[in-house]
């Protein structure tokens, strides 16, 4: 590519006219301001019922393809996106981030509009917009918030969206043992094995049980970061508790074991949703 550059220079110290002169300069050469990489935020919603997970993958079908394959179509080059998490097969997402770097100059908005008219009506962008280049998806999150829905009734409206158990439960001891949970960090029993990360400890802030309209019962845990899985076995560790099947001492154990066979059931995914992420430069309406 080769850039027109048009440079002002004056006739005579004393005289005010100027001259245009006129450099054809190669890119290899240049770089300017204007064409460094830009870094954008997207915000995002997706109904995960037929995807396998955010990440993009071989011979499967993720959300992240699916908009990469379109902001092909709007952006050259193409773009990347790296998302702030992973999520499985079947999870959705109320709300999630990723963002991507570009050297092109296009308009967010519109680009934005042109995304929801081309995207299967399960992805949804909310926003794009541009921010610093050192301000991340992934690692600048400073908490991520799950909700899990439990129908106790059926329900035709909600059995994509939620699991059904409904058997009677004890939520009071539910949420006491839930609240255990605050007081340790390390939740490698809660985590799917072989997997490879450098620390299994997590910082809980929220942990409870509520009732909602319909026969829902929702399940809101918040943390700086999650395991792969962590979130389904918690919730199927706690569902013991609520059958009467282990007490709280047994579920301390549980935690101190450190071993994910000791911890209960992972429940079904379409029940759990990513509801929320904490930027310290994205203020929340």
């Amino acid at each position: 590519m080769t850039y027109l550059i048009l440079r002002y220079i004056k006739n005579k110290p004393d005289n005010n006219k100027c001259r245009i002169k006129i450099f054809y300069v190669k890119q290899a050469f240049i770089k300017p301001y204007y064409l460094r990489p830009m870094r954008y935020f997207i915000q995002l919603a997706y109904n995960g019922k037929n995807y396998h997970g955010w990440q993009k993958q071989l011979n499967a079908h993720s959300v992240q393809t699916e908009i990469e394959n379109k902001l092909a179509l709007l952006i050259k080059p193409e773009v990347e996106l790296l998302g702030c998490g992973r999520t499985d097969t079947g999870v959705h997402a109320k709300q999630f981030y990723a963002h991507f770097d570009t050297e092109n100059i296009f308009e967010p908005e519109k680009v934005c509009m042109q995304l929801n008219a081309m995207l299967p009506k399960d992805i949804v962008i909310h926003t794009i917009f541009s921010v610093q280049p050192e301000q991340h998806a992934r690692f600048s999150a400073t908490y991520r918030e799950y909700e899990y829905w439990i129908s106790t009734k059926p329900n035709p409206f909600l059995f994509e969206l939620s699991a059904l158990f409904t058997k009677p439960l004890d939520v009071e001891a539910m949420n006491s043992a839930a609240q255990l949970l605050l007081n340790h960090t390390d939740f490698e029993c809660f985590s799917k094995v072989h997997t490879d990360v450098k620390t299994f400890n997590c910082k809980i802030s929220t942990a409870n049980w509520e009732f909602r309209a319909d026969h829902m019962l929702v399940f809101t845990i918040r943390a700086d970061r999650f395991l792969r899985n962590m979130v389904r076995a918690i919730v199927g560790t706690l569902l013991d508790i609520g059958y009467h099947k282990i007490n709280e001492a047994q579920f301390v154990r549980i935690l101190e074991s450190k071993s994910r066979s000791e911890a209960g059931f992972s429940v079904p995914a379409q029940g759990l949703f990513l509801t929320g992420l904490g930027y310290d430069f994205i203020r929340l309406e």
